[in-house]
């Protein structure tokens, strides 16, 4: 999970495993997978820094790169 600040200042903590898009228009929008968009005040490179350091922090980055390793060596 990230937190993030809605446009009206409130912090929301966001499931960063659903994030299907972001998006500067110029507010950054986010959507969902369950196509829910959220509208937030942090830059679209702020939110990927914190969704990439989420996915080391739990451990996805490097099971996706053994399991793809594991599927070279096959």
């Amino acid at each position: 999970m990230i937190s993030l600040t809605r446009l009206n200042g409130k912090k929301i903590i966001v499931n960063a495993i659903l994030i299907e898009t972001i998006e500067e228009t110029p507010d950054t929008m986010i959507t969902l997978t369950t196509s829910k968009k959220i509208t937030v005040l942090e830059k679209a490179a702020v939110v990927i820094e914190l969704v990439q350091q989420y996915m080391q922090d739990i451990g996805t980055v490097r099971a996706a790169v053994l399991s793809h390793d594991t599927k070279e060596d096959s």
